[in-house]
């Protein structure tokens, strides 16, 4: 029962400190999108969109996803006539670069840089989407939705459009709850059972591959699976208590940024006819990649301190 106490507290502080941003930005965007906004946005961005392979009109779902989420970016893709090939582009795309406003809040709240989490996702988004252009010529033909229909209601006046905001901005912290609450009463009951060591040991290869100590194999495992913000519940909690140094922290997030809730996410972009295996794999392997080659660049300039300190003394 200890545990399960001491979990349910855990919980609820990350639940607090978490809803604490996720409510107000929610209740933010929600409202934003009932603005002219987003369709000004999407047509400042529409003449570029030629260069990494899309059309004016896909500037819409990508805005949308951004700013708002996927499942807004996805509504909007089902009422546009797009081909195989720019809904790919599009689901690239979004799966690395979403809900920026939220992820990227949440993660500064341990100790990540705003500035680094957009540059990854933007730019990953960005790089992702020119070479899928470049390299891929096939996907010509007309995307098929299946049996997925667009969002017909419609929200007017601005106290429906106050409310829902409210709603979704409940509902998000609700759900939050009800994944981060169990999440850390299950990592207490881990940790006093000893399980959690066994866990990181049995994660210390794929950890160490990746230039990253076990203590960051939770973190990893919770971002992978539940998504960008509940890995960040995990890292608050690792930080107090485990000592996650800021290397591994920012290792493990630049992991999560280019992956987490892989398998959600994946998962939402069946119904519009696209490859997924191709979008999951790209994901995973980018990640990878990205993640070690960062570690390998953070080691080599760490060697170089050291030796500079050596000569100067």
């Amino acid at each position: 029962m200890g545990s399960i106490k001491r979990g349910l507290l855990v919980g609820l502080q990350t639940t607090w400190t978490l809803g604490k941003i996720i409510f107000p930005i929610t209740l933010l965007v929600t409202l934003i999108g009932h603005t002219p906004l987003l369709t000004w946005l999407a047509q400042i961005l529409s003449p570029v969109m030629n260069l990494i392979g899309l059309s004016g009109e896909a500037a819409i779902p990508l805005v949308l996803g951004n700013i708002l989420n996927l499942y807004a970016a996805i509504g909007a893709i089902l009422t546009l006539d797009l081909t195989v090939k720019e809904v790919f582009i599009l689901a690239v795309m979004l799966s690395f670069s979403h809900n920026l406003l939220v992820e990227s809040a949440v993660a500064t709240k341990v100790g990540i840089r705003m500035s680094v989490v957009l540059a990854v996702r933007i730019g990953l988004a960005l790089f992702s989407a020119a070479v899928i252009n470049f390299f891929w010529d096939g996907g010509g033909e007309q995307a098929q939705y299946g049996l997925v229909s667009a969002p017909s209601t419609e929200v007017s006046g601005w106290g429906q459009i106050l409310y829902q905001g409210l709603e979704s901005a409940t509902l998000g912290v609700f759900q939050l709850a009800l994944i981060v609450i169990p999440l850390m009463v299950a990592i207490q009951i881990m940790k006093d059972l000893n399980w959690l060591n066994w866990f990181s040991k049995a994660m210390s290869p794929f950890t160490r591959m990746l230039g990253m100590k076990e203590n960051t194999s939770t973190t990893l495992a919770a971002g992978l699976v539940f998504g960008l913000a509940y890995g960040a519940g995990v890292m608050i909690q690792a930080v107090k208590e485990d000592g996650v140094k800021k290397k591994d922290l920012y290792l493990a997030f630049i992991f999560l940024v280019a992956c987490h809730a892989v398998i959600e996410d994946t998962l939402l972009f069946i119904p519009l006819g696209i490859p997924i295996w191709p979008l999951f794999l790209i994901r995973l392997v980018t990640a990878i990649v990205l993640t070690m080659l960062v570690a390998f660049v953070w080691n080599r300039l760490e060697k170089n301190e050291k030796i500079e300190e050596k000569n100067v003394v």
